[in-house]
C-alpha cells in the first residue's frame, strides 16, 4: 500500500471536536512504510488536547484497518513545526472563516 493510499485512510479519522479528518486539519506530517509496518508523524492543535489518545488510537484503527496483517503501527505525536491553520487544506480553512 502505497502512502497516498495510508493517507487516504487516515482521512476516516476526524477530530470530534472539529467535525473534519486529521488530514484536512493539517495534523499528519509523514507516513512511512517501514520494514516492519507503518509509522505515521502526527501532531495535535495544542499539547493538551484532550483528544490526543483517542485520535491515536483511531489513526492506529484506520492504518490497521487499510493495511491488513501490519504488525507495528508507530504514532509518533511531534511538536516541531508547532500546528498552524496555515497547515489546514483549503476547504478546511474555508470552513472555518480561515481563507485570506
Amino acid at each position: 500500500m502505497s502512502t497516498e493510499q495510508i493517507l487516504e485512510a487516515l482521512r476516516s479519522v476526524e477530530d470530534p471536536e472539529a467535525g473534519m479528518s486529521i488530514v484536512d486539519l493539517g495534523l499528519v506530517y509523514a507516513v512511512e512504510r517501514t520494514e516492519h509496518g507503518v509509522r505515521v508523524d502526527m501532531t495535535l492543535t495544542s499539547p493538551s488536547c484532550p483528544m490526543g489518545p483517542y485520535l491515536v488510537d483511531e489513526v492506529v484503527a484506520a492504518v490497521r484497518g487499510a493495511v491488513p496483517g501490519t504488525p507495528d503501527v508507530q504514532v509518533e505525536l511531534v511538536w516541531d513545526p508547532p500546528w498552524t491553520p496555515e497547515r489546514m487544506s483549503e476547504e478546511a480553512r474555508s470552513r472555518f472563516g480561515w481563507l485570506a
